[in-house]
């Protein structure tokens, strides 16, 4: 086979990027190593910044979203029982929507029509650093070849894409932070509006939702702490204790249908381009998800990505491609800021002690009470331009 572009990955990013490529009339095949009903099956963000939207507009996949998502106007934080509310809309004049990853996904896949190869085992990248790359694959026992153009690495943090470049072309920068996210989703309406981002001297909690009926909730945990751990009883009563009591009080409870412990790190690599290979999305940086960042910043950069392939291909211009990484760079990093900061000011951090403790406060006052602050917060939430 021969096409202009082989995309790694069907998540949303690899999704996305093969979606705007289709229809400019650019040639993609995607490869992804997992079944379809097994990408569906990750659990993973749901607030959507409007250019992510707007994407989805552009990618003509839209219709459900506007349909069932949910619009935010802004967020509220607790510190200690403490709360503020900040509004977006009138700080601003933005606001996000509340849509499942999974539901992205899933329009995303409804809409494309070009081929995408579930099941592809053995990926493997070749001469992405001359002028013929080409990837080979495995199914049903038999190796495939594609030849191509380019080579998107859409296939996040644990693909081949960035595991096939050499180690002394990448330079790669790093925190591991010691908690994790505990998290369950819940058939029963939302505690609250919109989401409630609580401090607590017992840890950070999160109230969030999919749907006016589907309810995510999340508690700080170790890093090495096990789910199994956990009952469905011992994360309500835990996670009351972590809300203001008003809060608390309202929260409908019921039986997790699912449930698990994401580690939290904060991951970039550099550069983003490797002659004919470029990365994006989970492959090119992590964020914690405390600022909402990581399905965002993937759409960002895919849609980045695509006017530069479709430049390259119909155009024959070099100068987006040329360009992808130190654009797409400036935005992950300040990206990387905000929601290095959220976390920072929420959570609480086993060697910061009493005085990190005061910190956080002086923190979450001094935004409660500057216009200023609070509108560099809406700011980078809703989202920064690419």
């Amino acid at each position: 086979m021969r096409t202009n572009v082989v995309i790694i990955g069907a998540g949303p990013a690899g999704l996305m990027l093969g979606r705007l490529l289709e229809l400019a009339g650019v040639d993609a095949i995607i490869l992804e190593r997992k079944s379809p009903d097994y990408v569906l099956g990750r659990i993973r963000a749901g607030v959507l910044e409007q250019g992510t939207v707007d994407l989805m507009d552009r990618a003509e996949a839209s219709t459900r979203l506007h349909a069932e998502g949910l619009i935010h106007h802004g967020i509220e934080l607790s510190f200690d029982g403490d709360r503020h509310r900040l509004d977006f809309t009138k700080l601003i004049g933005r606001h996000v929507m509340i849509y499942g990853q999974t539901e992205v996904t899933r329009d995303l896949m409804n809409v494309r029509k070009a081929p995408t190869i579930y099941e592809a085992e053995d990926v493997e990248l070749h001469n992405f650093d001359g002028h013929s790359p080409h990837v080979t694959y495995k199914k049903g026992g038999i190796t495939h070849r594609i030849d191509c153009d380019y080579i998107a690495g859409c296939d996040g943090f644990h693909g081949v894409s960035r595991q096939s470049v050499p180690e002394k072309a990448l330079t790669t920068f790093e925190r591991i932070y010691p908690f994790g996210w505990l998290g369950i989703l819940v058939d029963q309406p939302p505690v609250a509006d919109e989401l409630i981002y609580a401090h607590n001297a017992r840890g950070f909690a999160l109230c969030s939702q999919r749907s006016h009926t589907r309810s995510r909730y999340y508690v700080q945990v170790p890093a090495d702490e096990n789910v199994e751990n956990w009952s469905d009883t011992r994360f309500w009563d835990e996670l009351r204790l972590r809300l203001n009591p008003e809060t608390a009080k309202a929260l409908k409870t019921g039986p997790s249908i699912e449930k698990s412990i994401a580690p939290l790190r904060s991951f970039v690599a550099e550069p983003l381009r490797f002659g004919r290979l470029f990365l994006a999305g989970d492959a090119a940086h992590i964020v914690p998800p405390t600022g909402a960042k990581g399905l965002n910043l993937a759409m960002s950069d895919v849609a980045t990505l695509a006017d530069a392939l479709i430049e390259a291909t119909i155009e024959k211009s070099q100068a987006g491609v040329d360009a992808y990484s130190a654009k797409v760079l400036q935005r992950i990093w300040k990206a990387e800021r905000f929601s290095w900061w959220m976390t920072s000011l929420l959570h609480t951090f086993p060697e910061t002690g009493a005085f990190g403790r005061r910190i956080q406060r002086a923190e979450f006052d001094y935004l409660c009470s500057s216009h200023a602050a609070q509108q560099s917060l809406a700011e980078n939430y809703t989202g920064l331009p690419s």
